[in-house]
């Protein structure tokens, strides 16, 4: 029977880690199972999989150390981080360590269903897509391969900042509101997510900067504006 995806869950707290794992079971998910960073490493390493979701707080490596990891061989997996700590500050925290969402114990297990559904379709999605090119100014930008040439070299992007600046380039040289990107780039709009939309803003800035025809503007009080050449 083909499932719906392969899940690596990290999580220390027995309870919590068997009942998240039989419920993903029940809904087809194919799901491999870890008490510790440590052991979701090694897992990591010898398999493959499709999303991942980490507790933060875990014992021998926690889950920002196991995300490090993972992002080093891939930008495209999913990353769901599950943590009690739920200030906004955490949250961003989460983001910036490589989060794709961050999920506040206890959670309602109908919404992690949803949300895995939700990042499993894009990422189906994303790679049956055809190549995906943007050309502007004296800059080349991949989706498809998630990266950035300009004068000053070839610049491997972060998943989230190519979906970030696939989304620039496609709606040029107009104002765009802080939560018309937010819902079409993060899904949502909301404050600790807006904070993480600003901190990406500023990472594409920079590979930006080879072309001063090409601007990147904050307008303030209502959003962005991606300035190109005319081509």
């Amino acid at each position: 029977m083909e499932t719906k995806g392969r899940i690596l869950l990290a999580e220390d707290d027995d309870h919590l880690r068997e009942l998240v794992k039989d419920a993903l079971e029940d809904e087809d998910y194919q799901v491999t199972d870890c008490m510790n960073g440590q052991e979701a490493i090694d897992v990591f390493d010898k398999n493959k999989f499709d999303i991942c979701l980490l507790d933060i707080m875990m014992p021998v490596k926690d889950g920002f150390t196991v995300a490090k990891k993972i992002r080093q061989q891939s930008d495209v997996i999913p990353i769901l981080f599950i943590s009690t700590k739920a200030l906004i500050e955490d949250k961003v925290e989460g983001y910036q360590k490589g989060a794709d969402d961050y999920i506040v114990k206890p959670f309602n297990m109908k919404e992690l269903l949803l949300k895995l559904d939700v990042f499993l379709r894009r990422t189906k999605k994303m790679f049956s897509e055809t190549k995906q090119e943007f050309y502007f100014g004296k800059i080349h930008f991949s989706y498809t391969d998630l990266r950035l040439s300009n004068e000053d070299g070839v610049f491997d992007l972060k998943q989230k900042e190519a979906d970030l600046l696939k989304f620039l380039c496609e709606h040029p040289n107009r104002i765009l509101k802080r939560e018309e990107i937010l819902i079409a780039v993060w899904g949502k709009n909301d404050y600790f997510l807006g904070r993480s939309m600003d901190v990406f803003m500023s990472k594409v800035r920079k590979y930006l900067r080879a072309d001063p025809d090409v601007v990147l503007e904050t307008i303030h009080g209502t959003g962005y504006r991606f300035t190109v050449p005319a081509s």
